[in-house]
């Protein structure tokens, strides 16, 4: 999958509705989120962020993208997320495999939200 293409399906993920989001997401994955209950797995994973508003724009910074293996995408990156007057910053990894030709699935999701002091 190309860069471009990367952070398209990354960004969907962050904007797209419930069900898209359920598409996308492998029924093995494991998140790690900064609310409680902090990590979680498969299908518990996938309905936690998947029930949870969407954001209505998102912007990518400080993006990696590493490809340790053919079918295997790991990408690292600052989001900037804001919907109704509400922002979010954080800083995530994703972790993406395919499972056949065009069809990708999120295996692992991480946010880390910087110290408050560290908001700029």
């Amino acid at each position: 999958m190309e860069d471009n293409r990367i952070w398209a399906f990354e960004e969907s993920l962050w904007t797209g509705d419930a069900d898209h989001y359920r598409e996308l997401i492998d029924d093995e994955c494991v998140m790690v989120l900064p609310e409680h209950p902090f990590v979680l797995t498969g299908r518990a994973a996938i309905e936690a962020v998947a029930n949870t508003p969407r954001w209505s724009q998102v912007a990518f910074s400080e993006q990696q993208v590493m490809r340790p293996q053919e079918g295997l995408i790991a990408i690292a990156y600052k989001a900037e997320a804001a919907k109704d007057g509400e922002a979010y910053t954080a800083y995530c990894t994703t972790t993406i495999r395919r499972l056949e030709h065009e069809v990708w699935r999120v295996v692992q999701h991480q946010q880390t939200p910087p110290p408050v002091a560290a908001v700029v």
